[in-house]
């Protein structure tokens, strides 16, 4: 009888050692692929950003952000683009969680659709716009694009005209303390020198009387002096 072949453990130890170096590769390349879409989505568009539909709710939110922020962190990846993956991915989280910038996010979107539906003349019961294929949906994030972009410039816009508005209003009261600081300083050396002035004026009195004397008896030795004739 032949002799049935023993199992070689070291041949056992470098097959498991290629399957996890095969889950490793794979395991890296889907964390390169994830850090590359984050990379390349729309960063004002928190939602694309996240891989998420609009709409979803707050948990699902907190999930799909959990499962990419482990995927790709810093700590678990050597890709050098996984910080600044990893900060977008922060941000986007951040900017859904709150009700004002969600909102906001929510009202441009539904304006692209508006704005796709009337530049294809289309109404909200078109089919196409109630089962949106893949061209309608790809004009729709475009079109969103678009929209996200002039509603940024228009806040850029503002936020310029408040600061220049700010900045006026702060050299207007700069100027302001700029002459209360002049005065008082005025005021100050105003009071310092009273009683040099006070001591001119005196001294001034004092020359005047003296000079009115002298021309009075100046006057009176002249009707002294009077010829008799």
């Amino acid at each position: 009888m032949d002799k049935k072949e023993e199992p070689n453990g070291e041949d056992d130890k470098d097959e498991l050692a290629a399957l996890d170096a095969l889950e490793k590769e794979a395991s890296e390349f889907n964390k390169d692929a994830e850090i590359d879409r984050i990379l390349k989505a729309f960063r004002l568009d928190a939602y694309a950003v996240l891989n998420l539909q609009p709409g979803v709710p707050d948990s699902q939110i907190k999930i799909q952000y959990r499962k990419l922020s482990l995927l790709i962190h810093p700590d678990k990846t050597s890709n050098a683009s996984a910080p600044t993956a990893f900060d977008r991915l922060k941000k986007a989280q951040t900017e859904l969680m709150d009700p004002k910038h969600r909102t906001h996010l929510d009202e441009c979107i539904s304006d692209a659709r508006m704005l796709l539906i009337r530049e294809r003349k289309l109404t909200t019961d078109s089919a196409e716009v109630k089962e949106p294929d893949k061209d309608f949906l790809e004009a729709w994030r475009k079109k969103t694009v678009e929209v996200l972009v002039d509603a940024e410039h228009r806040r850029r816009k503002q936020l310029k005209a408040q600061l220049q508005e700010e900045g006026r209003e702060q050299r207007k009261q700069d100027e302001e303390v700029a002459e209360r600081k002049r005065r008082r300083e005025h005021e100050v050396k105003w009071e310092e020198s009273r009683e040099d002035r006070i001591g001119s004026w005196r001294d001034f009195k004092k020359a005047g009387v003296g000079a009115g004397k002298g021309e009075g008896e100046g006057k009176q030795k002249k009707k002294k002096m009077k010829v008799l004739g």
